[in-house]
């Protein structure tokens, strides 16, 4: 059973930082391509980063430049670094790890944490 524990989230100051972290279980994050996504009142959820088992990284347009994204594999772990941290960051941020095993996708979610940037 696999399993996505987020941890991290809080309340911020705009201008200020945070790292968020995601601790999987039940699984190797080896081979998966992991992601952080948010949802904010009244809105749907988005892209914040993603990382493959390569290393490539991708972001979301509001993000880029403020966020960044790494892997432990060592530690079955990712992590959101998010730096000048402003209101409109304020979300739900949920963690995510996806595979294809025999052509099957397997998406996996973690619960969410919050975050709230705010003075």
């Amino acid at each position: 059973q696999v399993q996505l524990v987020e941890s991290g989230g809080g309340l911020v100051q705009p201008g200020g930082s945070l790292r968020l972290s995601c601790a999987a279980s039940g699984t190797s994050f080896t081979s998966y391509v992991l992601g952080w996504y948010r949802q904010a009142p009244r809105k749907q959820r988005e892209l914040v980063a993603t990382i493959g088992n390569g290393g490539s990284t991708n972001y979301g347009d509001s993000v880029k430049g403020r966020f960044t994204i790494s892997r432990d594999n060592a530690k079955n772990t990712v992590y959101l670094e998010m730096n000048s941290l402003k209101p409109e960051d304020t979300a739900v941020y949920y963690c995510n790890a996806r595979t294809t095993v025999w052509a099957i996708i397997r998406n996996y979610w973690g619960q969410g944490t919050q975050v709230t940037v705010s003075s």
